[in-house]
């Protein structure tokens, strides 16, 4: 009869399931009812949340960037002076990879072993990392996209300026929510 025969997995008051842990040989001294809420695969759940966080505010910086900049340089073919006026975009799309980078190092420290890093805590953690990787990416692309446009139609009506950066700050302020959220869930006290 297989260990897990009966679909419960986590019943330890289960000879076969104490036996087949045992027969594992991972180590002498294993506490075996610590594997239930401290599996071994439970601090990959906290390092995938650190790379979510990472990975997807820096693509979202990096495409708000380069769609930005396509649009600067199109507006300094015909207005030079503008330039710097212009630049307030690509500002904005680098400030998304800055929410990455701190909730990053906030999970980065939290890491620990598998004996005293918690699955519960893994599962917050990787929320805590999607929550504020996939606000950025969304974040990005929307000032990339409205930088783009504005930064070009600003060369022909000066007074959209305004405009423009209100649209900025609404669509920046998306990956604010997911950085408020991923500091939230980060400090959650679970065990």
């Amino acid at each position: 009869m297989h260990p897990f025969s009966n679909g419960n997995y986590t019943n330890m008051n289960n000879p076969y399931t104490v036996d087949y842990i045992r027969s594992l040989n991972l180590d002498k001294n294993i506490d075996i009812q610590a594997w239930t809420t401290n599996p071994p695969y439970a601090p990959f759940f906290g390092s995938m949340g650190v790379a979510f966080a990472m990975v997807f505010t820096s693509i979202g910086a990096a495409y708000g960037t380069a769609v930005s900049g396509s649009g600067i340089a199109a507006t300094a073919v015909m207005r030079p002076e503008l330039v710097m006026k212009s630049i307030i975009p690509v500002v904005m799309a680098g400030i998304v990879a800055i929410y990455g980078l701190v909730v990053s190092v906030l999970l980065s420290g939290e890491l620990d072993t598998a004996r005293t890093y918690s699955l519960a805590k893994g599962y917050v953690h990787l929320g805590s990392g999607m929550a504020v990787g996939f606000s950025g990416l969304a974040a990005g692309y929307a000032v990339g996209e409205v930088g783009e446009v504005g930064v070009r139609h600003i060369a022909q009506q000066p007074r959209l300026f305004i405009g423009m950066i209100l649209v900025l700050i609404f669509a920046e302020v998306l990956g604010l929510y997911g950085l408020i959220i991923g500091i939230y869930l980060y400090t959650v006290d679970v065990k």
